[in-house]
């Protein structure tokens, strides 16, 4: 089976295409490259498109016939969705909306959806389980939750077998070095910590010293980047299998703290990280950890077995060590 992963070409979505890959299926990326690189298209066919133009999608379902979809493709910086909410209300919404339609003309079987923690704002529990209330406190958190609601409403009246992630935190790089995390314009944690370490960005800033928490940063849930590619592989065969539509949590349930992750870099690289101490960034919880109970009962006790702080981080960095014989990050995913 042919599977169009959106945002193909991405930090997420090129390590979705190789555990596609190795799981028998032919993935097919599509990307508009204004984030992702070239070099991450490598495990199946590549079709050039945006989410924002219909016509492009009718013509690649015509032409690749996927039989199912696992939409990766959004804007994702939480920050930006502050300043820019516009462009993730098109993006994400819009932009789900012509993927959805172009899913029903050409008889797509299931449909994987990229959701987020974000969803659930400043959540009332921690852990936070599925049933937790979503109040995202950002535009980005809104446009899943609305992506989440059209998923539900399109199943009622159209049919549509869905699976949603709710991912906390992706980190690290796929273990054979085939690919990882490199963007033009970086906000993710762990390559920031690293890039610091090598002199390759000014020093990292942490934002939020006073925070409720243990140490005073800011608490999360981190996922080894190829256990999450391969829970959208389980959850795409559970939807294929007949098994029905589900919303899970994608998390170990173990949060660690922005200076524990300094901690454990240093401990890895064996190397000080340089950092400055700042305030909170708006639209940032003190807290996000899953509840994985529900998450284990559909994939099992060692679907994270990697979403270890020392894997996370020894898989990033030896990555990162290989990036100056790599391309440069395109300044050209969805």
């Amino acid at each position: 089976m042919r599977v169009l992963v959106t945002g193909g070409a991405g930090y997420i979505g090129s390590h979705v295409c190789k555990a596609l890959s190795q799981a028998g299926f032919v993935p097919v990326t599509f990307d508009n490259f204004s984030t992702g690189n070239r070099w991450a298209v490598r495990f199946g066919p590549l079709e050039f498109g945006d989410l924002a133009d219909p016509l492009r999608l009718n013509e690649v379902f015509s032409a690749q016939k996927p039989g199912a979809v696992i939409h990766c493709g959004a804007a994702s910086l939480v920050g930006e969705s502050m300043v820019n909410p516009s462009l993730y209300y098109r993006n994400n919404v819009v932009g789900m909306i012509n993927l959805l339609e172009a899913c029903r003309n050409s008889g797509v079987e299931a449909f994987v959806f990229s959701s987020s923690c974000a969803t659930y704002g400043v959540p009332e529990t921690i852990p936070i389980p599925e049933s937790s209330p979503q109040n995202p406190i950002n535009p980005y958190g809104a446009s899943k939750l609305m992506g989440e609601r059209i998923l539900a409403d399109y199943e009622m009246a159209y049919g549509l077998p869905t699976a949603v992630l709710r991912y906390f935190n992706a980190a690290g790089a796929d273990p054979d070095g085939d690919i990882g995390e490199r963007r033009e314009v970086e906000t993710h944690l762990v390559p920031l910590m690293l890039d610091a370490v090598l002199k390759r960005r000014s020093r990292l800033k942490v934002f939020g010293t006073d925070y409720s928490t243990p140490d005073g940063s800011a608490l999360r849930d981190y996922v080894h980047i190829s256990d999450l590619a391969e829970v959208h592989v389980a959850a795409l065969r559970r939807l294929l299998d007949g098994q029905g539509s589900l919303v899970s949590n994608v998390g170990t349930g173990v949060p660690f703290s922005v200076l524990e992750l300094i901690a454990a870099a240093e401990d890895v690289t064996g190397r000080a990280v340089p950092h400055d101490l700042g305030p909170r960034r708006p639209g940032d919880a003190p807290q996000l950890s899953a509840d994985a109970r529900h998450f284990r009962s559909l994939f099992g006790e060692d679907a994270l077995a990697r979403s270890t702080l020392d894997q996370i981080i020894g898989s990033a960095w030896r990555w990162h060590l290989s990036l100056d014989q790599r391309e440069p990050a395109s300044s050209a995913s969805t």
